[in-house]
């Protein structure tokens, strides 16, 4: 299911190497046009849950992890328009956090990379990352911040995930839809969270969820399927738009 990495040219950002680059901001999110689904963590479930489906997949190494739904198809995004805007409110921070990115290096850690083939990477325009001296830029500290802020969501996230596990409740689901046309699409390798089996949890185990704000997660997640019409909508919409106008007839 989840084909959401979307960096062309990771590199390891250097002090020297990246000394006098810049990154202009920009406002098109075509860097994201492929991706079908996209990481979520836990903490922006309040949002996401509004205007996106929130399933469960597996991830690197496979772990379980949530993903908000964007696409039907593989290397398609419903919510990235022929203009490259973001066609909802709330944009994942999986996306907001680009170009910057958090590797894991051999016995060293984290470091951070940028994507060398994000088009606002210049010389001349645009926040620096480096002042003259070679010390990081308040611009670049707040990316920084934001990263580090994101993977500690994200192993929060994860701990989540595997109690969802441990418990029981995952229960693998496959998406269908049918449009108008008589396509029809079948997305694999989804979870779901079984509201039967959440029913039947032992007191202590629902009690521990309810207490660590777990068991909110699992309604916004449960609520938020209804969502997944928006992506029938989309592609039908996406669809139409692409039809040739009809040719006008001649008056007699």
């Amino acid at each position: 299911m989840a084909d959401g990495m979307y960096y062309d040219k990771p590199v390891l950002l250097h002090r020297d190497k990246h000394r006098g680059r810049k990154v202009l901001p920009s406002t098109s999110f075509a860097f994201a046009r492929k991706a079908n689904s996209l990481y979520l963590a836990g903490v922006e479930f309040n949002e996401a849950c509004k205007e996106y489906a929130i399933v469960f997949t597996r991830g690197a190494a496979g772990r379980i992890v949530p993903v908000v739904m964007v696409g039907l198809r593989s290397h398609e995004n419903l919510y990235v328009d022929e203009q490259a805007r973001w066609l909802a409110s709330y944009v994942p921070a999986f996306v907001r956090r680009y170009p910057f990115v958090l590797a894991d290096l051999p016995g060293q850690g984290q470091g951070v990379c940028i994507d060398e083939a994000f088009a606002g990477l210049n010389d001349s325009e645009g926040e620096a990352l480096f002042d003259t001296q070679g010390q990081e830029t308040p611009f670049l500290r707040n990316a920084i911040g934001f990263l580090q802020q994101y993977q500690r969501e994200y192993q929060r996230t994860e701990a989540f995930c595997q109690r969802l596990l441990e418990a029981g409740l995952l229960v693998e689901m496959d998406a269908k839809a049918s449009l108008v046309d008589g396509r029809s699409f079948t997305v694999n390798g989804l979870m779901v969270v079984d509201e039967k089996k959440l029913l039947a949890l032992p007191d202590a185990v629902a009690l521990s969820l309810f207490r660590s704000g777990e068991l909110h997660l699992v309604s916004m997640h449960l609520m938020s399927l209804s969502n997944m019409h928006r992506l029938v909508d989309a592609m039908a919409q996406r669809k139409t738009s692409l039809q040739p106008a009809p040719r006008p007839r001649a008056q007699a």
